[in-house]
Formats: C-alpha cells, sequence, structure tokens
C-alpha cells in the first residue's frame, strides 16, 4: 500500500476510533450524535431501498450540467478576454460586482423568477463557479511566455497557430485548477441551494433529516458529499492528465510550475 496513503488514513482511523469508543462509553448523548453502528444501519437502509442512490443522482446531474455551462461560458471569456485586453476593460466592473455578490444571496429572487424547479439550482451553481474558472483561464493567457510568443513569430504562425500551439497549451494547468476549483464549489453551491429551497438531492435529504431529528441521516448525507468529492476530484486529474503528460499531479494542482 502507498507510504502516503497510509499517512492519510491515520487521522480518518483515529477519529473513527474514537467515535466507536466515544459511543461505547456513552461519553455524549446518541440522540446529538449517533453511534457508527447506527448510522452504518441508516446507510445500508438508504441503499437498499433507493433513497439515497436517487438523492445522489439527482445532486449529481445538478453539479455536473452546471459546472459544464459554467465551463463553456467562463473558458472562452477567459480566453477572448487574455487575448483582447481591451475588452477586459468593458467587461470588468461588471464582473467585479457580480463577483462580490455571494451567489445564495440571489435565492429568493431566483425562486421568485424561476420557482423552486431545476433553472435556481443551476444558476446558483454557473455563479459559483463561473469566477475560478474564468480567472485562471485569463491568469494563463495572460502570463504565457512571451518568448514563446517570439518564437512562434519567427516561425510565422498565424493566430491561430499561436492560440493551438503555444497558448493553449502553455494556459492548460491554470485552466485545470480553475476546473477543479469550480467543481469543488459546484458542490457547496448546490449543497446550499438544495437545503434552502428543493424536493430532491442530497442537501434536501439532510434538511429533511434536520427536521426529523435524524442526525444518523445527516451523517450519512455529509459523509456521501464528502466520498463523492474526493472520488470525482481524484477521477478529475487521473483524465486530465492524458492532456497534459508534460506536468505531474502535484505541479497542476499548486499552479502549473
Amino acid at each position: 500500500m502507498n507510504h502516503r496513503l497510509i499517512e492519510g488514513l491515520c487521522l480518518p482511523f483515529f477519529i473513527v476510533a474514537f467515535w466507536f469508543i466515544g459511543s461505547g462509553l456513552e461519553l455524549w448523548n446518541e440522540f446529538i450524535i449517533p453511534s457508527p453502528q447506527k448510522t452504518w444501519q441508516s446507510a445500508q437502509f438508504l441503499l437498499s431501498e433507493g433513497i439515497l442512490t436517487s438523492h445522489v443522482l439527482v445532486s449529481l446531474y445538478r453539479v455536473f450540467a452546471g459546472f459544464l455551462l459554467a465551463f463553456f461560458l467562463a473558458f472562452p471569456l477567459g480566453i477572448l478576454t487574455g487575448m483582447k485586453p481591451k475588452v477586459l476593460g468593458y467587461l470588468e466592473p461588471i464582473l467585479e460586482l457580480i463577483r462580490h455578490i455571494p451567489p445564495l444571496a440571489t435565492v429568493p429572487m431566483l425562486i421568485l423568477w424561476f420557482g423552486i424547479g431545476e433553472t435556481p439550482k443551476l444558476v446558483i451553481i454557473i455563479l459559483t463557479t463561473f469566477f475560478p474558472i474564468f480567472l485562471n483561464t485569463l491568469n494563463g493567457v495572460v502570463h504565457c511566455d512571451k518568448k514563446l510568443l517570439e518564437v512562434g513569430q519567427s516561425f510565422g504562425f498565424n493566430s491561430r497557430d499561436k492560440f493551438m500551439k503555444i497558448i493553449l497549451p502553455a494556459s492548460l494547468p491554470n485552466i485545470l485548477i480553475g476546473m477543479r476549483i469550480g467543481l469543488g464549489y459546484s458542490w457547496r453551491a448546490l449543497m446550499g441551494a438544495e437545503l434552502i429551497a428543493a424536493s430532491a438531492g442530497i442537501g434536501f435529504m439532510i434538511n429533511e433529516a434536520t427536521h426529523l431529528s435524524r442526525p444518523d441521516i445527516i451523517i450519512v448525507g455529509i459523509l456521501t458529499i464528502g466520498i463523492i468529492g474526493t472520488v470525482s476530484d481524484h477521477l478529475f486529474f487521473r483524465i486530465l492528465h492524458r492532456f497534459v503528460p508534460w506536468k505531474d499531479e502535484k505541479e497542476v494542482q499548486n499552479g502549473g510550475g
């Protein structure tokens, strides 16, 4: 087993062990912190009945739909403003205004406009995910090595060649960082939206469990979010590493070096 993995599992192991021991010694009220056994039984029930799976699928759809919509808005705009600084001058004031508005603050207005369907949740995810992708894409384009562009110029590259062969490959690590951050933000935004206004999804399940005084189900929901987020983050880098073979995962995570 990987040494790094063993180190990473040490703290979770001690937390779970303390949870087992504390519950067994009744160091706390089980109504507030349910035992691992009760939590596991609740997870098994939710899975066997298909309740957890249905909520997870709804949340996954919302996260990835909102994330993809945000990417297809933020990525081209980041490229455009990076290559055409004058365009950024026109857009910067309104973008800065929107960036400083918490997306969840728009929930009441979005519900008023669109009801509690899928649209408000997707809009909140887009607003939350847009800026990490946009700003990192912009940063990657702006900080592209000018010497490489000069070399391209000497080889007679046109604008398209410069973008495809120099700017995009050089910016890709920054773009991946923005996508990774944006994917994480998508989950956070969705949970906030589902806790406020939803009829399905993990956030809705947690909120419903709160009203029913079921902390075991709340813990199941929280752990489910953490597990799915960790797995999706890992898969994200395993897949996208194929597109940046000249960078290892640590370099991409730390800014592309």
